[in-house]
């Protein structure tokens, strides 16, 4: 019994411990962080006293500020926040491309440039469409969550497998293309 209960001070006090890291905000800056490239084509991190062989870089604001505080985690299964970088553009030009590059790998967003068709067909909705990658087809749900307004006139589509695309400015397509969005607008 007295084993079980040094075990659960020593587990009370190390989750204490990690509980108090992660509140603490960490940013990384030029000053204090060197990222690098793996052989492998990820990203590392020299920060201080510590390396990590491999990190993950994720978009705190991915839509709204997608160069500002970015979140630099551990890329094992617990995702652990190293630190933040509160604007891309306050690294180096070589660091902010290694970055920009790690986020169009995670974030792939392809751009909808044309609209050649949407079928609406028991609930669900067949898109056939031209992008910036070139053409595509993915199939949506009929639901409100699939095609979100950002602003005034930009879309955000998401299909079923939680890919999304975009449509900078939904005015800029042609009369039969918005018409045949009506079906979410």
């Amino acid at each position: 019994m007295a084993d079980l209960l040094n075990l659960k001070e020593f587990d009370e006090e190390g989750l204490k411990k990690e509980s108090e890291e992660l509140m603490q905000m960490h940013f990384l800056t030029k000053g204090n962080a060197v990222f690098a490239r793996t052989e492998g084509g990820f990203l590392s991190l020299k920060t201080g006293e510590k390396e990590y062989a491999r990190v993950g870089v994720y978009l705190t604001f991915p839509i709204t500020m997608p160069e500002e505080f970015i979140s630099i985690r551990e890329a094992d299964g617990k995702a652990k926040e190293i630190g933040l970088i509160e604007k891309l553009s306050l690294l180096s030009k070589e660091q902010q491309e290694m970055i920009r590059e790690q986020i169009r790998l995670r974030y792939f967003m392809p751009v909808i440039t044309k609209v050649l068709d949407v079928k609406d067909e028991y609930g669900f909705a067949y898109w056939h469409v031209m992008t910036t990658y070139g053409v595509c087809r993915f199939t949506t749900h009929m639901s409100g969550e699939t095609v979100v307004t950002l602003g005034e006139s930009r879309l955000l589509i998401t299909d079923i497998d939680g890919n999304r695309y975009e449509i900078p400015d939904f005015y800029k397509l042609g009369i039969g293309e918005r018409k045949k969005l009506d079906l979410f607008m």
